[in-house]
């Protein structure tokens, strides 16, 4: 709650800045500002850029705070969307709401109305954006046909049927200035205050619902099942997330466009979702992401007026999705990487040790062969000497005259406690899993690795008639060999 708070604040904030805008503001751009509506190009000056960054031109101001908040509100309601494995649905929800716009743009002309009403418009826009949600939960709930296939079907039946609607209007008196087109692409230099403001509504809608209905939402996307057994409303509730998601999508369609108002749904949840395991930060952070994409977007189009402001935000979203794929602290490719490689040391270590425990163990012997260590698992002779140097700057083992190698005091400690760790949970497999003693070793190895305290100390329960508290419990492999 204090987050969202936070959020209402900036967003009040930032509306009392961008609607202060005054006559003599307009005229300044008129005279020399550099406004997202210009139609030349040219590389911008020092003075240019600042104005932008700092939007002090009207045209600019509006655009700007428009696209922010339709960020704010995608990179909100998306994140639900991401979680309950719909992302495709918002792709057909765009497209079906094509037709809407022109089916209205039709009858408000029939009507002797202005077709280019923009809130008659969104109405027809959000009507058929639900047939089409309509549509598919038909589909996919009446017939076996898959949802890829309903998906399919909804979004390219509904996308050329608008296509054929936008070419009747062609043909009709006024309709060759319709301007239809612009909900294809986008067309965000066209936004009006009142549209920023109508975006703004929306945007404080949706953060204030996604905050009320936290917990339902949460747990309709983590487990709905468990979720219908407790006596939740999960039908209105995916309703309730599903209007919000048409809501938004609608709003979108003038700035970015039916072909790409599913990124701003599904790109700034996905980049977030490399940074946090928590669904309240994971929103937050997706939020975040929609609003700083839709400013950098948008004053970049601005600095260079010959590049579409949707297009570039769909681009600026995507850098932040790479970005966040690879730096990411939870998922992202690096720290991944870097816990895969930390992984394999750990495990090469942990099988180095237990192979010297039992060679120990079984010749009685403190003085170990590289060849007798080699030959213990599928180890090159490279691979064991990088090990052996491992073990010897951690101070597990030591070389003696003879070239044999033999555990130090800590190194002995340790290959006890890998091997015990070992041992305890082949145990628990031959007496409580009824898994062969020739099979054991395998299963084993490939969980004891990350065995933890809490586990071990479970297993010693479990056992605590068959080992002695902190014995090394006997291998069920003829000789002690590994498997």
């Amino acid at each position: 709650m204090i987050a969202t708070r936070i959020m209402l604040f900036l967003c009040a904030g930032i509306l009392v800045l961008s609607f202060t805008a005054t006559a003599s503001a307009q005229t300044e751009s008129r005279k020399g500002g550099h406004s997202i509506t210009d139609a030349g190009f040219e590389w911008p000056d020092a003075e240019q850029v600042s104005r932008v960054l700092l939007m002090k031109d009207h045209n600019t101001r509006v655009v700007v705070l428009g696209v922010m908040f339709l960020g704010l509100a995608s990179g909100t309601i998306g994140t639900f969307l991401l979680l309950r494995k719909r992302s495709l649905t918002a792709d057909a929800l765009s497209h079906a709401a094509l037709p809407g716009i022109a089916m209205s743009f039709i009858l408000m002309h029939l009507l002797g109305g202005d077709g280019k009403n923009l809130p008659g418009l969104l109405i027809g826009a959000a009507v058929f954006g639900a047939i089409g949600v309509g549509c598919i939960l038909l589909i996919r709930s009446t017939t076996r046909l898959k949802d890829d296939a309903a998906l399919g079907i909804v979004l390219s039946v509904f996308f050329g049927l608008g296509m054929v609607l936008l070419s009747i209007i062609q043909d009709m008196p006024g309709g060759d200035a319709a301007g239809l087109n612009r909900f294809i692409f986008g067309k965000a230099a066209s936004m009006l205050q009142s549209d920023a403001l109508l975006i703004l509504i929306i945007a404080i809608i949706v953060v204030i619902t996604c905050a009320l209905i936290f917990k339902e939402f949460k747990l309709l996307c983590f487990d709905q099942g468990y979720a219908r057994s407790q006596g939740w409303p999960t039908l209105k509730l995916d309703i309730a997330l599903m209007s919000l998601v048409v809501t938004v999508t609608v709003i979108a369609l003038q700035s970015v466009g039916v072909v790409m108002a599913v990124a701003l749904l599904i790109i700034p949840p996905a980049a977030a979702r490399f940074w946090t395991d928590r669904l309240r930060n994971m929103a937050i952070g997706a939020a975040a992401i929609g609003t700083a994409s839709g400013y950098l977007g948008a004053t970049i189009s601005a600095l260079m007026p010959k590049m579409p402001t949707g297009p570039v935000i769909v681009l600026v979203c995507t850098t932040c999705f790479i970005i966040s794929m690879i730096c990411g602290t939870r998922r992202g490719i690096i720290v991944r990487s870097l816990e895969h490689f930390s992984l394999t040391r750990r495990v090469g270590m942990q099988h180095l040790l237990r192979a010297m425990f039992e060679l120990t163990e079984r010749t009685q012997l403190e003085r170990i062969a590289f060849d007798q260590l080699l030959d213990k698992r599928s180890w090159t002779p490279a691979q064991l000497r990088q090990l052996l140097r491992r073990a010897r700057a951690q101070r597990l083992v030591f070389e003696n005259a003879d070239d044999t190698i033999s555990l130090t005091e800590f190194g002995i400690t340790e290959a006890r406690r890998v091997t015990r760790n070992h041992r305890l949970w082949e145990t628990y497999l031959i007496t409580h899993a009824d898994i062969a003693p020739s099979h054991v070793d395998r299963d084993a190895d490939m969980i004891e690795h990350v065995l933890g305290a809490e586990l071990i100390e479970r297993l010693e329960a479990v056992l605590d008639k068959k080992i002695p508290a902190k014995a090394v419990p006997p291998s069920p492999h003829p000789l002690g060999e590994l498997a």
